[in-house]
């Protein structure tokens, strides 16, 4: 078969710009192959090599004394003290699930799965955060539906409970959904695997799934802004198939007992080229691979096409050669491709043949390492205008607008299409705040998050960045977790345009201030830029996904408001309005700075919380609609009236950060109030549970009523 002849059009349409295609020339010293400029394109894109975004990724606090592992392996891992750690990352399928929502979304959950088992870890935990458009947009419910579909149709096949996340609706969305994916699993501390290959004339062995020709080009496909010509791109999703990957993860875990495994990789973006490069780069070696011997699933497939190919539940692994045959038993019992399809070499080459033909050689340490590494200009963002006055609202009214946005509606209709309860250990399931799992055999439980306000991140990206964490941070608190650390989600517009770029920047310093204050270091993460279509980008989304330790089930604050019990607020109140929930679904406006975070006053008021825990019934951090949406959605669960002792609207709907509700018993209460002042943590009490209405001072509706439209109004919206 011919190749095509290299053009500018091609090198364009393989998202290479002619100064890079310049590099590509000085690196080599001739014109690349046809199949060459496909792995170069693939390694070099913005979704592979993060050129735009490395020099800020290396600002950020990565270690601690918890982390085992920090960026740069396929997850991170954090020890969990008793010879376990849990391993985590989470990561975007953007612009494949706004093409295609079911396939993309359910790739999304497959790929993040990978990333954990690969490792040598059982996955115990998925979430999900999720943006789209205005609910009525025209293409918003086809989106949402799939999904929601997606995401639950891979999860609950696959066999993994989906315990938290986020969905959240902005015009900003209308053109470039977001569905970011996160998943844990846990491993024993000494029984890790990793992806740097050792060892020459090691064989290099394809496992899982046969190759086909679906999600070719995909990683490119992710660098680059949506316009017209979007239809055209659906062939770059790939497909997915979940028992296929349960298979594959029990064939894995079960292969890495044999201590055949010298190293392996999970074949996610740009597929075996990717995995092949990074596993040779990552132990100093060069890779020779013969591509006759890749399982494939098409007639006639191009060395260009195995090479690029995103088919999904595929592996890449350098096995020790003594234990071949064990090692293919596995997988031939599991009814999965088991194929030796190259080796390690001494010479630093990436050596491609395909029928005894050279297809590639290329310097595999300068094809990795080299591609380009940009500082990209960029601009502060500005200081935003100081917020108008705004409005008295009464209070009903004001949560009434709250709880019948899709916004802050309730989110059963989503998910209840997750399986939350299976593997038997939840112990907190989605819809109230951090959700838990315990580790199976011990008294130990991990609580899992996921967190970003993009109203907070546009108006002020420091700030918005902080908060991301800081609301984190809180979230895991409140269910009595000490917060070990995070993985960043960083979804932004094009940065090839400065004020894009500051945004990211800014998010950046601000992410890095928190999880340094508040000991959450980064240790796993995904880039996702040019979240565009037709010019207009998405709002900076910086989502912090955050797991936390629960070292005794003692420790757990998961109870519920009941008749009897007070309301205590932890934190000082000034009633901040700017960017809020209030000010964008009661007044349409999205004006003033974000809420200034006080990292000193987060930890001294989340360690007071984590100190006391044995205090507190139940709890709940103050964001998104401030007191008034924490107070109703507590009673809500509960099925229980409260009566809160204000009903001005700074009060009831400001979000000032740092703060806390918990509703105890009344001898808890002072207990608490003794042990705030010692802390100096401020603590007031702000109201009683008992009744069947929601008041606040003199205004009261009944809770059956608000509970109605809370759990109603996602669906009309969008279902």
């Amino acid at each position: 078969m011919t190749e095509p002849k290299i053009t500018d059009d091609l090198i364009a349409a393989h998202g290479l710009k002619p100064d890079e295609y310049e590099r590509i020339l000085e690196i080599i010293g001739r014109e690349p192959t046809f199949t060459e400029l496909g792995i170069f394109s693939a390694m070099w894109n913005e979704h592979c090599s993060y050129k735009s975004s490395k020099k800020w990724l290396r600002t950020l606090p990565t270690e601690g004394p918890q982390v085992i592992c920090g960026p740069g392996e396929n997850a991170g891992i954090v020890d969990i003290g008793d010879g376990q750690a849990v391993v985590f990352k989470m990561e975007s399928h953007n612009h494949p699930s706004y093409i295609e929502p079911y396939q993309g979304a359910a790739t999304g959950v497959g790929g993040i799965l990978r990333d954990v088992f690969t490792m040598g870890a059982r996955p115990i935990a998925a979430m999900n955060s999720l943006s789209f458009g205005e609910p009525d947009h025209p293409k918003t419910r086809q989106l949402v539906n799939g999904v929601v579909a997606g995401v639950g149709g891979y999860g609950n096949c696959f066999g993994v409970p989906t315990v938290g996340g986020e969905v959240r609706f902005d015009p900003a969305y209308n053109g470039n959904c977001l569905v970011n994916a996160f998943a844990a699993g846990l491993a024993d501390a000494d029984k890790i695997f990793y992806s740097a290959a050792s060892g020459v004339g090691m064989p290099v062995v394809y496992l899982g799934a046969k190759t086909g020709r679906d999600g070719v080009g995909g990683a490119t496909m992710a660098s680059a802004e949506f316009d017209d010509t979007i239809e055209e791109k659906r062939p770059t999703v790939q497909v997915g198939d979940p028992f296929t990957e349960k298979r594959l993860m029990e064939a894995t875990l079960e292969l890495m007992a044999t201590g055949a495994v010298i190293s392996i990789q999970d074949m996610g973006a740009a597929g075996l080229t990717c995995s092949a490069v990074e596993m040779g780069d990552k132990g100093g070696l060069g890779v020779k691979l013969n591509l006759e011997n890749v399982p494939q699933r098409e007639e006639n497939m191009t060395a260009y096409e195995m090479m690029l190919s995103e088919s999904q539940e595929r592996m890449l692994m350098v096995l020790k050669p003594e234990l071949e045959a064990e090692a293919r038993a596995v997988f031939e019992k599991w009814d999965l491709d088991f194929a030796i399809v190259g080796e390690t070499i001494a010479e630093d080459r990436f050596l491609v043949l395909h029928n005894g033909e050279v297809k590639a050689d290329l310097p595999l340490a300068t094809l990795s390492g080299s591609a380009p590494e940009y500082d990209r200009p960029w601009v502060p963002t500005p200081a935003a205008e100081p917020l108008g006055e705004v409005p008295g609202v009464l209070p009903i009214d004001g949560l009434k607008a709250l709880i019948s946005s899709p916004n802050y509606a309730g989110k059963q209709w989503v998910y209840e299409q997750y399986d939350q309860q299976v593997m038997g250990d939840t112990a907190r399931t989605p819809g109230a705040g951090s959700g838990i799992v315990r580790v199976h055999g011990t008294d130990k439980s991990i609580a899992f998050t996921s967190d970003v306000t993009p109203r907070y991140v546009k108006a002020n990206p420091v700030e918005g960045g902080k908060q991301a964490v800081a609301e984190a941070y809180r979230n895991l608190t409140a269910v009595g977790a000490t917060p070990l650390a995070t993985t960043d989600n960083m979804n932004f517009g094009n940065p090839e345009k400065p004020e894009i770029m500051g945004q990211f920047v800014g998010a950046i310093q601000g992410i890095g201030q928190a999880v340094k204050a508040l000991d959450m270091p980064i240790v796993s993460g995904n880039v996702s830029l040019y979240n565009e279509t037709d010019g207009k980008g998405i709002l900076p989304t910086p989502t912090i996904g955050a797991v936390g330790l629960i070292k005794q089930t003692s420790d757990m604050i998961n109870g519920e408001l009941r008749e009897g019990h007070v309301l205590l607020l932890v934190g000082e109140t000034n009633g901040h309005l700017g960017q809020s929930a209030l000010l964008a679904e009661v007044f349409g406006r999205a004006e003033g700075d974000a809420p200034t975070v006080d990292l000193d006053a987060e930890k001294r008021n989340g360690d007071f919380i984590r100190a006391n825990h044995a205090l507190i019934a139940t709890c709940t951090d103050l964001s998104d609609g401030g007191l008034a949406l924490a107070a109703f959605e507590m009673a809500e669960k509960a099925g229980v009236g409260i009566s809160i002792d204000a009903e001005d609207t700074p009060t009831l709907f400001g979000e000032d950060q740092a703060r806390y509700l918990i509703g105890c018993n009344f001898d808890m209460a002072e207990a608490l109030m003794v042990a705030a002042t010692e802390a100096g943590v401020p603590l007031a009490m702000v109201g009683k549970v008992g009744g069947d209405n929601v008041s606040f001072g003199q205004y009261d509706a009944p809770l059956a009523e608000l509970a109605q439209t809370f759990r109603t109004s996602f669906a009309a919206a969008v279902a």
